[in-house]
């Protein structure tokens, strides 16, 4: 359904008097109103689009789309307590407690095989990690942000002279994919619809268990 805000008291001419953000069907834009005089050759009236606007003010709509917001999703199900990732199986699986609650086919890093060991060199970790936040605003849809590096991560990184490597996330493809698989720079991916779910369903603090 559309969405609206009450509109302000007119301003002077030639800026914007008002707007309404507005969405639809997960989208949200701004209706923005232009208030501008139209005195200059045009005897108080204003030809456009084949209309007619009478007097000094003719009132200029547009429409400033700002993208498509993921929809939210409820869950009402058990609470997740565990995250395994069994990398060589492609597969990742949320446990409530010892029961399966949800498994997922997964795409890791460009160089998939082994543990990472520093920035840029396209594996995913292996290890135990936790869930450190949710991230709304991701360029790969939604994310939710894994606690790699840990010390260890950091002193092996350090022993090979490189920079360690960070920023791993669970997330969506956005079309980022281009249809490949393990095309990511060491992140876990899955389909849109199902990061929405994970999203839902996954808190900070849940373990994260990534196996070779």
């Amino acid at each position: 359904m559309w969405l609206s805000r009450g509109l302000p008291a007119p301003g002077p001419p030639g800026i914007f008097e008002n707007e309404r953000r507005v969405g639809s069907g997960g989208c949200e834009g701004v209706l923005v109103f232009y208030l501008q005089g139209w005195d200059d050759g045009f005897d108080n009236g204003a030809e456009m689009a084949g209309g007619r606007f009478t007097g000094v003010w003719a009132v200029l709509v547009m429409v400033a789309l700002l993208g498509c917001s993921p929809k939210p999703q409820v869950y009402e199900g058990p609470p997740v307590t565990t995250i395994a990732v069994h990398k060589a199986a492609r597969q990742m699986d949320l446990f409530a407690g010892d029961v399966l609650v949800r498994r997922y086919r997964v795409d890791l890093g460009f160089a998939p095989e082994g543990h990472k060991q520093f920035e840029g060199d396209g594996r995913t970790p292996e290890g135990v990690y936790r869930i450190t936040h949710r991230n709304p605003a991701s360029a790969y849809h939604l994310s939710l942000g894994i606690s790699y590096p840990n010390e260890t991560d950091r002193a092996l990184a350090s022993a090979l002279g490189r920079p360690v490597g960070k920023d791993i996330f669970i997330h969506g493809q956005a079309g980022k994919d281009q249809g490949k698989r393990d095309w990511t720079a060491g992140c876990i991916a899955v389909r849109d619809h199902e990061i929405e779910e994970i999203y839902a369903m996954v808190a900070p603090g849940t373990p994260v268990l990534i196996r070779p």
